[in-house]
């Protein structure tokens, strides 16, 4: 049976697409039969899907509303993992789709505004009674707003991921042409984070 991930945040440019497309394909690169949906109205993961080589196969559907839950039950029994993107808003959609999930993933970028945003998701997972895993996305190179972030975290007992995203090109270029990191640059420091991701999303399905 799938463990099924839901990648969600209020806020949008979260960066919950390019998150949900690299764990996706990251997955897949270490042997896990991965799936991805998009239940975002936006439909950013689905004109990324239509980029990708027919050579790079990735089971991929974009069901909306009731038909999110259908699409996971159905895919449950031949998958390993599925991976959600949500809508960036704290409606009904994607409320539905963290009911799906059995792990609530909640990317921010290391500031106060996503630390905002993140509550309203909080909210909705502990409704929908879905643990959460929190995780740094956009991380500059620079900086303590990180280490600020995650001691804030830390203060509130949430549970941080130590895998996280650095601020790199290399996420912007890869999405940008269909393709994960792993498989853009797969030697990149880029791409060594997007295995990280998908180990501690295993362990999490342990």
């Amino acid at each position: 049976m799938a463990f099924v991930v839901a990648v969600a945040q209020r806020k949008g440019g979260a960066g919950k697409s390019t998150v949900a497309a690299n764990l996706a394909v990251a997955l897949a690169a270490g042997g896990a039969r991965a799936a991805l949906l998009d239940t975002d109205p936006q439909a950013t993961l689905t004109r990324w899907h239509g980029l990708r080589d027919a050579s790079r196969p990735l089971p991929f559907e974009n069901p909306s509303g009731w038909r999110v839950p259908q699409a996971v039950d159905r895919l449950r029994r031949s998958m390993d993992f599925i991976i959600l993107d949500t809508p960036p808003h704290a409606d009904t959609d994607s409320r539905v789709a963290m009911r799906a999930a059995d792990l609530v993933l909640i990317p921010l970028q290391p500031s106060v505004p996503d630390l905002w945003a993140m509550e309203a998701t909080l909210e909705v997972a502990a409704a929908e009674k879905r643990s959460v895993a929190l995780m740094l996305n956009r991380v500059p190179a620079q900086g303590r707003a990180a280490q600020e972030v995650a001691a804030t975290l830390a203060a509130r007992k949430l549970p941080l991921l130590a895998a996280s995203f650095g601020n790199r090109t290399a996420f912007a270029a890869a999405f940008a042409e269909g393709l994960g990191v792993t498989e853009a640059a797969p030697r990149g420091q880029a791409a060594a984070e997007a295995q990280a991701l998908a180990e501690a999303i295993r362990r999490e399905s342990r």
